[in-house]
């Protein structure tokens, strides 16, 4: 057998891979155009990675009013009991009528901030994670006392303490409890507000009274509990005003 002689075939090295050639790319400058790329791609792959793959924040909480005045709701016969004591008219509150100032109502722990509390087992207090009061209960008192004690006509002037001015009465207030409680179906909501009306002048307690009102709520839900707050609010303020009226003899 005759062995026929190997040609080795001509090999080509393209300009642009033998080091050191006109436009080739040298190790500094392969690591600043990968930097660039990385850079480019970076922000891309966040943008695309933020509607899906990052946390969203949490939705905010609903807020609720405590003021009854625009709620919407059934009037019923516990309600229509109560208003249908006899309300001073303005002509009533002649200027013999004694002026009252109304003091920041206080809370009891557990009462004391927005939290809407809700019980499942007794003396266990618990907040909704998604609703709670636009302000602490007791601060959206204030206000609704004054116009209601106003509203009665027994009183010349409702102040609002911290006054320049003084008064002959002065009604202090502390809110026991306000909750939801679901260990009963329905649920109910209960508020509780003690009252103490005092003599400015010796610093006498003239008369004191505890509110409490239970109401059924429509359906186990919070929305459901926040209309019952409402008539328990309607009733307890009513009752008040009625209350210290009656301390004045008129």
């Amino acid at each position: 057998m005759t062995l026929l002689p190997v040609t080795r075939l001509p090999t080509t090295r393209h300009a642009h891979s033998r080091p050191g050639a006109p436009g080739a790319a040298t190790g500094p400058q392969r690591r600043q155009l990968l930097a660039w790329l990385l850079s480019a791609a970076l922000p891309l792959g966040m943008a695309g990675c933020s509607g899906t793959l990052l946390p969203q924040p949490p939705a905010p909480p609903a807020q609720f009013t405590l003021d009854p005045a625009g709620a919407a709701g059934t009037i019923t016969s516990a309600d229509a009991a109560v208003a249908s004591t006899p309300a001073r008219t303005a002509a009533a509150s002649a200027a013999s009528s004694p002026v009252i100032v109304v003091a920041l109502p206080r809370a009891a722990p557990g009462h004391d901030s927005t939290r809407m509390v809700y019980l499942r087992r007794p003396h266990e207090l618990e907040a909704f994670a998604f609703h709670e009061w636009v302000d602490t209960p007791a601060q959206m008192l204030a206000p609704l006392i004054v116009r209601s004690l106003q509203d009665s006509g027994a009183f010349r002037v409702v102040l609002m303490a911290p006054s320049a001015a003084s008064g002959a009465l002065r009604l202090e207030t502390e809110l026991i409890r306000l909750q939801q409680d679901f260990s009963t179906r329905p649920s109910h909501v209960r508020l509780t507000l003690r009252a103490v009306l005092l003599d400015t002048a010796t610093r006498q307690a003239v008369a004191w009274r505890e509110f409490d009102e239970i109401v059924p709520a429509s359906g186990d839900d919070p929305v459901a509990g926040v209309a019952a707050a409402h008539q328990a609010t309607r009733r307890v303020l009513a009752a008040l005003a009625t209350f210290c009226a009656d301390q004045t003899g008129r």
